[in-house]
């Protein structure tokens, strides 16, 4: 595991575009996607970016069950309000939390994994140490999933939604066993609230109590975070 730690969420947004521009040249061809506000920064770079993206396939970590992909707080849309609509993919990927049958979507879901084996995949930390919607307890063996989402990451999702109520409370995610089948995983922490998530990453058990713990595990795992997430470090 390697830890860069930088100045703030800029220089790290940075850090990272330049992690997957060079991991392009050298002929990655599958990224791994992110949403919420981490990332967002990292996202208009490759917007400003000339990268071209056009033969490139992407797979998202995840999305709330019930919304549809025009609604405006889907996962769907976040990547097109962001990302797709200025740099279009070959392929673009993102899980339907609208399906009729989540379990078979899941499923599904795995295997385009499988079919797409992920180069390059962008990871963001919730304050309890979760990853994709991978809550604390997730046994590491777990596939794409349909997720009860705990009330730690409700509130925290909460700021995007009118008012609490209207917060989904399942998702569909890759599970932790999709992500670390990723060829090289990138976290981004940026703030002081991620603090003590990145201390139990990095320092701590493995453990399932933190399932970002599981990246000591990785062969090639990057961890990019600002001075004020690596405060206990």
């Amino acid at each position: 595991m390697q830890v860069i730690k930088v100045a703030d969420k800029v220089a790290g947004s940075q850090k990272a575009f330049e992690i997957i521009a060079t991991g392009m040249q050298a002929n990655a061809k599958v990224l791994g996607l992110a949403t919420g506000s981490t990332p967002e920064t990292l996202y208009q770079k490759m917007v400003d970016s000339e990268l071209d993206f056009s033969q490139t396939t992407s797979i998202n970590l995840d999305e709330y069950v019930g919304l549809t992909a025009d609604n405006d707080q889907s996962y769907h849309y976040f990547m097109n309000q962001h990302l797709f609509q200025y740099k279009p993919f070959k392929n673009s990927y993102v899980p339907n939390g609208n399906a009729s049958d989540l379990d078979a979507e899941a499923k599904h879901y795995d295997q385009l994994i499988d079919d797409n084996p992920i180069d390059i995949q962008i990871l963001g930390i919730g304050q309890n140490g979760h990853i994709g919607f991978n809550e604390p307890g997730t046994p590491f063996d777990c596939g794409t999933h349909r997720v009860q989402l705990t009330q730690s990451t409700i509130d925290a999702n909460a700021r995007f939604f009118a008012n609490e109520d209207d917060v989904p409370r399942e998702a569909i995610s890759m599970g932790i066993a999709s992500i670390m089948k990723s060829k090289h995983i990138l976290l981004l922490a940026f703030g002081a609230n991620k603090a003590d998530a990145i201390a139990k990453t990095v320092n701590g058990p493995v453990s399932e109590d933190c399932p970002a713990s599981v990246l000591q595990n990785h062969p090639n795992a990057t961890i990019i975070v600002d001075e004020a997430a690596a405060a206990n470090l």
